[in-house]
């Protein structure tokens, strides 16, 4: 017999082989047990969680010859013959290549004749989501009123697109995606059975790159077993078959970060490219890379909760080595680049910016003797303050706080490690801006954009969340609700000022700063401002004296000249 795939030849004949959908596969068995069938069901929910699988085992179940049973005996002839295809009465239609009306206007006309084997003629349509809306508008009426001895079994992965008429006339039960330990659990079984053995650890890689679907985890499990040979499966196997980074040089790259080493973390992660890696990968490796990093640091026993490092001597060492919270500002860095990485055609640029940035987070933070001393010093500090407070109480002196009459602006600050705000630029650019040129830039601006969802899908979306706030002949102040933004636009300024130049009639310079600057800079500006406007405005306010009256006040003096209109 031709070789079958693990998820064929393992593929649930009974509810309890069904792992992970407890909730669904209960209320099932209950409702045959207790002979309360509904005449329709849609099972939603991600690939692979066992929504077809269901399907055909609650078919043998109701059709089972010792019904009402929980579970199929898979002894009967029903049960023997719904199991190997051999009975008509099951049947299973795919929509996505049977989606026209003429496909279900058959369906319609044989509803109606009465099973020829089994007790129940059973309609599983799979991916239904892909029915043609005529297609849909024929099934309404089957749907609902159905013959007593015909049920139907809707599966999609997309519930969104069908309609809600659809939905209102079925039970609805959501699949969910299968955690890591149910899955782990799983394929530990079916080796054990196949007699191959296996590294844990690279069980629970398969666990973690399949994402909740146990097809794709057996998928995974195959390519495995054929990779080594059908002998030992270890993690550099799983790493091979997934194309995923290897511990060690996810664990070099984490200390070269820390150790503020940026040209030897960019040489890793070009090395991991050259070997076909794909950068989408990389990141998510990385991410939860880092994860287990934190989980492993921040509190004991936490081997069992790890999802992709191996707790070896060289982990537990660079565990030691760096902080919860660098931990956390990496990860949050790492999550927003990930979505960035979404939108552009260069997502090995947005990692290495990422890991310049990464490493940067280091210089922001002192070392464990830096910060030893200078816990001491404020130990110090504290301790003679207080004594010279007692020592004010008891001779009576009243402290009293003054806060000053002035408000003290607070300073931009700079994020280096993100991205630094060219100040001397948006200073000048302030200088010289005119109310027309800004509304000039905000009157074309929509029209603007909406071109460039057509010409630039990846540069309108680094612009989605950007403001024009100034504009002079010459340039154009843009603020960004995320600052990881302003470094993206630089990428495609040149196509985009081209762009923005064919709606206001002339070309300006786009200088990006983040929100969070605009306001703080906008102030300094007009609080400089502000002294020579005044003194402008008290010229002007006092108009020139006539030159005959001057003259005469220089003659007679100010007590005898008497001015009269």
């Amino acid at each position: 017999m031709a070789y079958q795939a693990l998820y064929r030849v393992w593929r649930p004949q009974k509810f309890e082989d069904v792992v992970g959908q407890v909730h669904i596969t209960r209320t099932l068995q209950n409702a045959m047990e207790q002979q309360k069938v509904a005449h329709a069901y849609l099972f939603s929910g991600p690939r692979g969680t066992g929504k077809t699988s269901a399907a055909k085992i609650f078919a043998k179940a109701i059709n089972c010859e010792k019904a009402p049973v929980k579970e199929p005996c898979g002894e009967c002839d029903a049960c023997r013959g719904i199991q190997d295809g051999s009975i008509s009465d099951i049947i299973e239609i795919d929509a996505a290549s049977n989606n026209g009306v003429d496909d279900i206007r058959e369906i319609r006309d044989k509803v109606k004749y009465a099973p020829s084997a089994v007790d129940y003629k059973v309609y599983i349509i799979d991916e239904v989501h892909m029915l043609s809306q005529g297609a849909f508008n024929a099934l309404l009426k089957t749907l609902e009123e159905p013959p007593r001895h015909v049920i139907f079994i809707l599966a999609t992965t997309e519930p969104h697109k069908i309609p809600l008429t659809i939905i209102s006339r079925c039970q609805r039960f959501d699949f969910k995606r299968i955690t890591h330990q149910v899955i782990v659990e799983r394929i530990k079984h079916i080796l054990d059975e196949e007699g191959i053995q296996y590294d844990e650890h690279a069980l629970i890689h398969v666990a973690l790159t399949a994402e909740g679907g146990m097809r794709d985890a057996l998928s995974l499990l195959d390519q495995a077993i054929a990779y080594s040979d059908d002998t030992y499966i270890q993690m550099d196997d799983v790493l091979a078959v997934t194309g995923s980074i290897p511990q060690d040089r996810l664990l070099d790259m984490v200390e070269s970060l820390r150790n503020g080493e940026a040209k030897k973390a960019l040489n890793h992660l070009e090395a991991s490219m050259q070997e076909g890696k794909d950068p989408n990968r990389f990141i998510f490796d990385f991410i939860h890379f880092l994860r287990d990093l934190y989980m492993y640091s921040s509190a004991e026993n936490m081997e069992d909760v790890l999802v992709r490092a191996i707790p070896d001597d060289k982990f537990k060492h660079v565990a030691e080595q760096v902080s919860s919270q660098w931990l956390e500002q990496a990860i949050d860095l790492l999550n927003r680049t990930q979505q960035d990485m979404k939108w552009t055609n260069s997502p090995k640029v947005l990692l290495e910016i990422a890991l310049l940035n990464i490493q940067e987070l280091q210089t922001k933070q002192d070392s464990p003797n830096e910060q030893g001393s200078v816990s001491n010093e404020l130990v110090q500090q504290i301790s003679q303050l207080e004594k010279e407070l007692n020592r004010m109480k008891e001779q009576g002196v009243q402290v009293q706080t003054q806060e000053s009459s002035t408000p003290k602006r607070r300073a931009p600050q700079s994020r280096g490690n993100r991205y630094k705000v060219p100040y001397e630029k948006v200073r000048h650019t302030l200088s010289e801006a005119t109310k027309d040129d800004l509304k000039n830039v905000k009157s074309n601006w929509a029209a603007f954009m909406e071109g460039l969802k057509k010409t630039s899908p990846p540069a309108r979306a680094k612009l989605v969340d950007s403001t024009p706030r100034a504009a002079s002949a010459k340039s154009l102040i843009l603020s960004f609700k995320y600052e990881i933004h302003c470094a993206l636009v630089l990428e495609n300024q040149e196509m985009i000022e081209n762009a923005l130049s064919e709606y206001i009639g002339k070309r300006l310079t786009i200088i990006p700063i983040p929100d969070s600057e605009w306001q703080s800079i906008r102030e300094d500006f007009l609080s400089q401002q502000q002294p020579s406007e005044e003194a402008e405005e008290k010229q002007e306010s006092e108009p020139e004296e006539d030159p005959v009256i001057s003259e005469a006040r220089k003659l007679v003096g100010d007590e005898l000249l008497e001015i009269k209109e």
